[in-house]
């Protein structure tokens, strides 16, 4: 059982909260690059950890990220004219550069110097891997750029989207690090989904609902080991690995690609779940990269325009109680991402944690409570949060066979770094 109190400090990100202190430590995803393709494209409102944003790329192609309102009289500059390098809002007049300074007041004189007074709050904004990244903390405290591998090989290995999820961060990313209702709810996607089926682990899961987990620390989170068992006496381990504050790697299955989530707060009340698939020795197949734009896998199919899922809890999320009922569908709501955002969201937007029982099957979900609560404490007394570092991020998910007097964390030491060239490791 979480207290109250404990509850708070863990899902309230928003400005001056010890969790949104510590989120605000990390390079954190923002926007997908596509979303602001080319250069005097039109702004995108941007909301994180309860702030309120707009990004834009300027005529030279340079990515801004700042307050969304204008100074002089609290305009949105979404509505804003995106040119000749600046923002410039329809109301006055006023135009910003990429690093939220004013460089335009129409109604003064310009040696008056009245625009250099004016700066509105913005945060850096940097492509890698698909992605446009912020970072939204002090500016002298700026980790590197962040290296997990999806971001760092070729475009041609990779997928990523994102979806709106109408819940707290924590409940759906305590979701992503619960590899025991794979056995339950997902069941019936195993060997239906084409970016799942087909992999000797798949009959493990469906056949030993006992899982046994066995969690560890590492240097950036967490290793989350979920045991089942396996031909002649060996066990079967799925690793997840958890990276500070918010990344999962979901091992992988024969030789789909890995895939994972972040699970970045708008507010305190929803988030951003994107959701990325890579392969580090190969390039994806045109078959792949359609059945994840169709929304396989963990990925989820949106209304066209906008990143709100198709299936909702405006429809009941389309569940067919016929299919629930037949066990065609263990949940009776189609497509594996759905089905946890529905099951999460049903839990309103901030779970009441206070009345949970909990068993041996949470303990990844009680660490990982406990590391961010006790990171977000130790930061206000100046410690360096786990998980910043390159050398943290480089981590692989993986899943493999044992003996039973193997420890897991040992056998799959080699398995659990990303290198480039290296092979997953995989049943």
């Amino acid at each position: 059982m979480t207290r109250r109190e404990q509850n708070e400090l863990l899902i309230q990100t928003g400005p001056g909260t010890p969790m949104g202190d510590l989120f605000r430590r990390y390079w954190i995803p923002a926007l997908l690059a596509e979303e602001l393709p080319e250069p005097d494209c039109p702004p995108v409102r941007v909301q994180l950890l309860s702030e309120r944003m707009i990004a834009f790329r300027d005529s030279s192609g340079k990515l801004g990220l700042m307050d969304e309102f204008c100074a002089h009289r609290g305009v949105s500059l979404w509505f804003g004219r995106n040119e000749e390098n600046g923002l410039r809002c329809p109301y006055h007049g006023w135009k910003y550069d990429t690093s939220g300074q004013c460089v335009d007041v129409p109604s003064e004189p310009v040696e008056s110097g009245y625009c250099k007074k004016i700066k509105l709050k913005s945060y850096p904004l940097v492509e890698r891997g698909g992605v446009l990244w912020t970072y939204m903390g002090p500016p002298e405290l700026q980790p590197p750029l962040p290296e997990y591998e999806f971001a760092m090989v070729g475009p041609k290995h990779r997928y990523m989207s994102k979806r709106l999820q109408e819940s707290n961060y924590l409940q759906a990313m305590e979701g992503g690090i619960d590899s025991s209702h794979v056995s339950f709810l997902h069941s019936g996607a195993l060997e239906r989904d084409p970016l799942f089926k087909g992999a000797k682990g798949n009959q493990y899961n469906l056949q030993d609902f006992q899982v046994k987990f066995e969690v560890v620390e590492s240097e950036g989170g967490l290793l989350i080991g979920a045991r089942r068992n396996a031909e002649e006496g060996n066990y079967y381990w799925r690793i997840t690995q958890w990276v500070m504050p918010c990344f999962t790697a979901i091992p992988p299955r024969g030789d789909h690609s890995i895939h994972g989530h972040f699970w970045i707060p708008i507010d305190d009340e929803s988030c951003w779940a994107w959701s990325y698939d890579y392969h580090p020795m190969r390039e994806l197949t045109d078959k792949e990269r359609a059945a994840m734009i169709d929304g396989k896998g963990i990925h989820v199919k949106t209304i066209p325009g906008t990143y709100i899922p198709i299936q909702n809890k405006t429809n009941d999320y389309l569940m067919d109680r016929e299919a629930q009922k037949a066990r065609i569908s263990y949940s009776g709501i189609e497509g594996i991402g759905i089905q946890d955002a529905s099951l999460q969201e049903s839990m309103g937007p901030i779970a009441d944690r206070s009345k949970e029982n909990l068993v041996s099957t949470d303990n990844g979900i009680i660490m990982a409570r406990h590391r961010l609560r006790k990171a977000a404490l130790a930061l206000a007394k100046g410690v360096q949060p786990p998980g910043v570092t390159p050398a943290e991020q480089r981590v692989r998910s993986a899943s493999l066979v044992l003996p039973p007097d193997v420890a897991f964390k040992d056998a799959a030491r080699e398995a659990l770094i990303a290198r480039e060239g290296v092979p997953l490791t995989s049943v």
